[in-house]
């Protein structure tokens, strides 16, 4: 069978214990005794290597298999964590994820050997323990392998676990085992034990059946292979193998299968195998009267207490199974998982269908709406129409939202790597990481922030000595926090630093150019700091591997500005600066608030407004040159949108005029409209790149009579 068809659930997978990894690596640098994160590390690492191995990635295994030796003796007390070997540790975790790259990329691991790293871990578990220079061998297997067929299984665990001595072999299959012993073969059965929480049972069977078939032969199965490719088994199956290889190494193969939990077996002589579906082993099931109950409770992987004295066992098993034996069903019901992945392009194609059906709802309302006759059920029919697309867009939109979590969770890694590379010493804190956002937005938003925290370390935190010369303490704090406000999400990145100095921007701006003396001088602090995001722009006196170029706060704004958000700044000098980015929950579909500007439609996003005003012309004032109405004691500033959008003014002026007062932040402005149309549901399509729209115009949509209506953004007016 083709593994390929794993290829996704493996890189899913392997991403999950790569990131799991670096997270317990995290903390175990900062508590070196903290057992829990050693275990999660051990366990991660022991499953990633398995699954590496199980899909024929021998270099990922290889470097992965060493890891896991190290952490193993750091979890036996061994080894001690240190700042060297967390660098170095670091390093092959860096490696393996460059492994998954390339695999994702190319289906191949590649070429990359590693060998400096793994030779680098060998040398300090060596200085160590004394043992670095080869893996760990396998003890306890080796040990069963050298007891007599007719013992206990192989691992020591009770007999039974061993259901495979209860299967019936044919003749001819026995014959087989025999003559592959005759041939210096070993024939080996095994009962296979997944975790009840496994989500495929069925392709962790299908893994171990070709991790044994790349050793050898399947002979037989229990239930059949038919019934383990359907899933009609429980957590447990059996089978019989021959194969070149020791039973030690068979085993450790199966065990190297993620979710795998236990693995019962034995080697068998020629006289052995005559025993097989018979009596050996299994005399307690035979006393048993055969139940479906007692034929459940002996397949149930549940774990007892091994022993290796099957006298006292048959004695004592049938009074103590009595009771046990109705629980079994309880003790099996499995982990019912309430999630499953998605292909995003899938997702993608339902939201595209979604937006389409919600144009053609708005056609027919529209139809309904303009129709000389008023027909009763119609318009029961459409509303309901309206209430049905808008709860299907409502549920398509809560399936794509995902938590920034998976933009966020690299960032505390990065961080630890700055603090060695700038030497300074610096601390992340992350809130709200459980807020949500749309799927694409997420899958964009990492560059931004990734660059916003790169220039927090090395612009914004100063060194260790300045800090205390400043009355500060030494460790600098960046900060990531993100919530809700609205129908949009806020993320704001910021640091206890220096703070950006407006003066010296100033005069970068004069130097480099940019705007003559004069000019400048009458700039405000946020129109000085504005040009921050211009590109090629930087403050760095030298050029390094993390900033310098002037590519960062540029591609911040683009990227935010392209997602339908915007950036600003707070800063306060030898305080700290905060970089607040603000991002709409989605990027398909919004209500919006149609509004009629000269002899157009337009559509202004709800989320940007609070309240619509009608104001007398006569309360329009004029502040240094700009027109301001005072609304409840706040001084707002309007925007005639007419004028903006190179509408001819109108030959009279109205007595009211229509004031949409738009909020960004703390900012608001009032967008003077001609005329309201209503609230509609709208989707977004992009004006791409045949149209070189101004700022203002984020997009455009198709209305239910068939026009096209701009969109525009009020938060580029504010």
């Amino acid at each position: 069978m083709d593994t390929s068809q794993y290829l996704g659930i493996f890189l899913d997978e392997a991403r999950e214990h790569i990131q799991s990894l670096s997270d317990q690596m995290m903390i175990l640098e900062q508590e070196p005794e903290n057992q829990d994160a050693i275990s999660e590390i051990f366990r991660a690492a022991h499953s990633l290597k398995g699954m590496a191995g199980t899909m024929g990635y021998k270099k990922l295994q290889h470097l992965t298999h060493v890891t896991e030796d190290c952490f193993s003796d750091i979890r036996s007390g061994s080894m001690k964590v240190t700042s060297e070997l967390m660098d170095v540790l670091f390093q092959a975790l860096d490696s393996i994820e460059g492994y998954v790259n390339t695999i994702q990329e190319t289906t191949d691991e590649g070429d990359e050997e590693n060998e400096n790293i793994i030779n680098e871990i060998n040398r300090i578990r060596s200085a160590e323990t004394g043992k670095g220079d080869a893996p760990a061998p396998a003890k306890e297997e080796k040990k069963a392998d050298e007891a007599p067929a007719e013992a206990a299984p192989a691992d020591g665990a009770s007999d039974e676990k061993a259901l495979y001595r209860s299967m019936k072999l044919d003749d001819s299959a026995k014959d087989v085992m025999k003559d592959a012993i005759a041939g210096g073969k070993h024939a080996l059965g095994f009962t296979v034990y997944i975790e009840e929480s496994c989500l495929l049972k069925a392709a962790r069977a299908f893994l171990v059946i070709k991790a044994l078939e790349d050793m050898g032969d399947i002979v037989a199965t229990d239930p059949s292979t038919q019934d383990i490719e359907d899933e009609k088994f429980e957590f447990n199956f059996s089978l019989y193998t021959i194969c070149d290889e020791e039973i030690d190494k068979a085993r450790e193969a199966m065990l190297a299968v993620s979710e795998i939990a236990e693995v019962v077996g034995e080697e068998f002589t020629e006289a052995g195998i005559d025993s097989i579906g018979g009596d050996a082993g299994k005399a307690e099931e035979k006393a048993e009267a055969p139940t479906e109950g007692s034929r459940e409770e002996a397949e149930a992987p549940v774990a007892k207490e091994e022993t290796t004295a099957p006298v006292v066992k048959e004695e004592t098993a049938p009074a103590a199974k009595a009771p046990a034996a109705k629980q079994a069903p309880a003790a099996k019901k499995p982990v019912i998982s309430k999630t499953i992945r998605v292909d995003i392009d899938k997702l993608d194609s339902l939201m595209n269908l979604v937006s389409e059906l919600i144009i053609a709802k708005n056609t027919i309302v529209s139809a309904a709406d303009s129709s000389d006759t008023q027909n009763q059920a119609l318009n029961e029919q459409v509303e309901y129409l309206e209430s049905v697309t808008t709860n299907l867009h409502e549920a398509v939109m809560k399936v794509r939202m995902v938590p920034i979590e998976s933009a966020v969770q690299k960032f505390p890694r990065m961080v630890r790597d700055l603090e060695k590379k700038l030497d300074k010493k610096m601390q992340l804190t992350i809130t709200g990481e459980e807020t949500e956002l749309d799927r694409t937005v997420v899958d964009e938003i990492g560059d931004p922030l990734m660059h916003l925290i790169r220039n927090s370390a090395d612009h914004g935190l100063e060194h260790p000595d300045e800090r205390a010369a400043s009355g500060k303490p030494e460790m600098g704090t960046i900060f990531l926090n993100a919530f809700q406000d609205g129908n949009s999400v806020v993320i704001e990145v910021g640091d206890d630093g220096k703070g950006i100095d407006v003066e010296a921007v100033r005069s970068k701006i004069v130097e480099r150019g940019l705007a003559s003396e004069d000019t400048a001088a009458q700039f405000t602090d946020k129109e000085v700091i504005d040009y921050l995001f211009d590109p090629g722009f930087s403050m760095a006196k030298k050029v390094t591997d993390i900033s310098g170029r002037g590519v960062g706060l540029d591609v911040v704004k683009s990227n935010i500005e392209s997602l339908g958000g915007d950036v600003s700044v707070k800063t306060k000098l030898g305080e700290g600066s905060t970089w607040i980015i603000r991002l709409p929950l989605t990027l398909a579909i919004i209500q919006a608030l149609m509004v009629i500007i000269g002899d157009e439609k337009y559509a202004i996003s709800l989320d940007s407004i609070t309240t619509i005003e009608n104001i007398p012309t006569t309360d329009v004032k004029l502040v240094q040159g700009k027109e301001v109405i005072q609304l409840r004691g706040t001084v707002i500033p309007i925007v005639r949108l007419s004028e903006l959008l190179g509408f001819p003014p109108a030959e009279e002026q109205p007595e009211d005029m229509i004031v949409v007062i738009a909020k960004k932040g703390d900012s608001l402005a009032g967008l003077v409209v001609d005329e309201l149309i209503g609230q509609q549901e709208i989707v977004i399509k992009s004006l791409g790149k045949y149209i070189n729209t101004d700022r203002i115009i984020s997009g455009a949509t198709i209305l239910g009579d068939g026009e096209v209506a701009l969109i525009i953004d009020a938060n580029a007016l504010i």
